[in-house]
């Protein structure tokens, strides 16, 4: 089955990868891909980080005993992984084969914002790092951007040495303020792009966190990134999941379902993969990461067991990890 047109032509690769037998990866919170175009899924399984090759051989694992949950995942230039435990609260850069060359954060305390517990509404002010983090990406400099989502509501910089620089976020919708931010990307200018989810907008911000402008038909986005052409590719998880918002929903015919689109960096969309049934190709139960490889195919990981969970559904019946190969 085919997605889009022209040069953003997708096609759905089924049963792409090659998880080894008796192996139970509950879900993919996030993925990426190095140099080498090794995939690396990032899961909530007793083993947290899974590599296969961009044909979906399974390559080797690692992480068990490290991680307590995962979240969010980034590649560096040099390949080191930036590695998001959202239950701990830190953040940890890791080679390839899983060294820990840096941990920011202190394990298992986080930082005071009011939060409680399950409840998102509840950060009654922004804190220092980390209170539940849940995403990050690097400047054109090395810098650090990560987003402190669902016990905080701010964005922190640090250098390349793990040195806080600055936070940037307030708990609230108006300009500036957060509800949840979830995801980051970052441009070849240093511009900042941030999923604010429970607030369903993405918030444009320069490199100081300045407010820019957002876009407001974003349907609770996850992750997004950002690739060489300049499009912004972006899993949002959409209305029918029913998160909690601070806000009216849209009405049903603007696509409720959970879906992945491609813009440009003014936010217009150029293509998008979307289904109303999650079971089938190009449908998503809760697309929550995603990467594209050196040859643009594309690859989205789903936390499809937590909101099966939530809507008293089978997960076994939803896929956790997609490959759509790009079509040239």
């Amino acid at each position: 089955m085919r997605f889009g047109s022209g040069d953003l032509t997708y096609e759905y690769v089924e049963g792409w990868a090659k998880i080894p037998e008796g192996w139970d990866l509950i879900e993919v919170p996030a993925v990426a891909v190095d140099s080498q175009d090794r995939v690396y899924a990032f899961t909530r399984s007793e083993h947290p980080v899974v590599v296969f090759d961009r044909d979906g051989k399974f390559l080797s694992a690692w992480g068990e005993g490290v991680f307590t949950r995962a979240h969010g995942l980034f590649v560096g230039p040099d390949d080191s992984l930036y590695c998001l435990d959202d239950f701990d609260h830190t953040l940890r850069k890791c080679t390839t084969n899983g060294k820990v060359l840096m941990t920011l954060g202190e394990k298992n305390k986080p930082s005071d914002t009011g939060y409680e517990p399950g409840n998102y509404l509840s950060v009654k002010y922004g804190g220092s790092p980390f209170n539940r983090p849940t995403s990050v990406a690097l400047s054109p400099e090395g810098d650090l951007y990560v987003t402190d989502g669902y016990g905080n509501c701010r964005v922190h910089k640090f250098s390349p040495d793990g040195k806080l620089l600055f936070s940037f976020g307030d708990p609230g919708s108006g300009h500036g303020q957060f509800r949840m931010p979830h995801g980051i990307a970052i441009d070849r200018r240093g511009t900042l792009y941030v999923g604010d989810r429970m607030n369903s907008r993405i918030q444009v911000c320069s490199p100081t966190g300045k407010y820019i402008t957002e876009w407001n038909d974003v349907y609770q986005p996850n992750d997004l990134f950002i690739d060489d052409q300049e499009r912004i590719f972006i899993a949002e998880i959409g209305y029918r999941a029913d998160l909690p918002m601070p806000g009216p929903k849209p009405a049903p015919e603007e696509s409720p379902y959970g879906r992945v689109t491609v813009r440009n960096l003014k936010g217009k969309i150029l293509m998008k993969i979307s289904a109303p049934d999650p079971r089938v190709p190009g449908g998503f139960l809760s697309p929550h990461g995603l990467r594209q490889d050196s040859r643009g195919d594309l690859y989205v990981g789903e936390v499809s067991a937590t909101r099966a969970k939530a809507q008293g559904e089978n997960r076994k019946e939803f896929k956790i990890l997609h490959k759509f190969r790009r079509v040239h």
